[in-house]
């Protein structure tokens, strides 16, 4: 269903004096049904604004744009259609892939090997293994972990860090998604205060740069979004249970060989999951995510199938 934003400018004056501007809002609306004083109402709302007195909305302008979290503003209910899941007694539920496809010569990260598939065991090789009508195929992959959408562990870091099966699934299952749309900034680099409105604490944060229109290409290795130290502090002092992003790095990769995202992270025991993809199609708040890698033992970063319900 489709969502609407106000982009408006307004001045709001108070009760015991002062007052505050506004240029070039941006606001979600629950509907584009709404004049000047309702949007001027949400506005406040969403600032969590007391003691006002009059509110001036000028310039409203109103489009069909995807919803950001903006306070107070309730998240669209998905419709049924194919690929919704549910029941009776429940909400419809739609499945949102967010994995990208491996296939044999996929470069994930410019550097690093791609997967190779080839047959163990032909169909034609199994007849003479089983009942006449009755064939398997079997195949063989050899691939970096860092292949596709891949979830970190500690280990990958960390010479004495927790391995992919001493991951607890607890922390990897049916979380709560913070989605925090960023796909118009300015900078490459995500700053804490994009986070300051969120409850991270217990939540998958998934940052959507929109840089995964680039997988696959040269253009996806020079220039992509990351998250800044700050970034990374403030979700590890909020707890965060796991972050996730749709870009080349959860770090800058042009600045040198430091690491500060994988590494404050990663050291709280945070798990990191890279090259996701389709964010876009997540509301703000309200999906829950999921990104299970196998429990291998002495491995620190494995492909996953990461996936959220909406």
């Amino acid at each position: 269903m489709p969502e609407y934003r106000a982009h408006f400018d307004a001045t709001v004056d108070f009760v015991n004096g002062g007052s505050l501007t506004a240029e070039g809002f941006r606001l979600d609306l629950p509907s584009a049904a709404l004049d000047a004083d309702a949007v001027g109402r949400l506005f406040v709302q969403h600032l969590g604004l007391a003691l006002v007195g009059r509110v001036e909305v000028r310039g409203l302008h109103i489009v069909e744009e995807q919803h950001r979290g903006s306070r107070g503003i309730p998240a669209p209910v998905a419709s049924d259609d194919d690929s919704a899941v549910g029941s009776a007694s429940g909400p419809a539920r739609r499945v949102v892939d967010l994995s990208h496809r491996i296939r044999a010569g996929l470069i994930t990260y410019p550097g690093l090997p791609a997967p190779v598939i080839t047959p163990h065991l032909t169909r034609e090789q199994s007849r003479d293994h089983y009942a006449p009508g009755t064939e398997f195929g079997m195949d063989l992959i050899t691939m970096i972990g860092n292949t596709g959408t891949y979830l970190d562990s500690p280990l990958h870091r960390y010479a004495d860090g927790g391995d992919l099966a001493s991951l607890d699934l607890s922390t990897l299952v049916d979380l709560r998604a913070e989605v925090v749309h960023v796909a118009d900034a300015a900078e490459r680099g995500v700053p804490a205060s994009v986070f300051y409105d969120r409850d991270v604490r217990g939540a998958a944060v998934l940052v959507h740069t929109g840089w995964d229109r680039h997988f696959g290409t040269e253009r996806y290795a020079n220039g992509a979004p990351f998250l800044t130290p700050d970034a990374v502090g403030h979700l590890v002092d909020q707890g965060a249970v796991l972050v996730g992003i749709d870009s080349l790095n959860i770090d800058d990769t042009e600045s040198g060989g430091e690491r500060p995202a994988h590494s404050g992270l990663l050291a709280a025991g945070i798990h990191v999951v890279e090259h996701l993809t389709n964010l876009g199609e997540l509301p703000a708040r309200g999906a829950r995510f999921t990104a299970a890698p196998p429990a291998i033992e002495g491995f620190g970063t494995i492909t996953v199938r990461a996936f959220a319900l909406v």
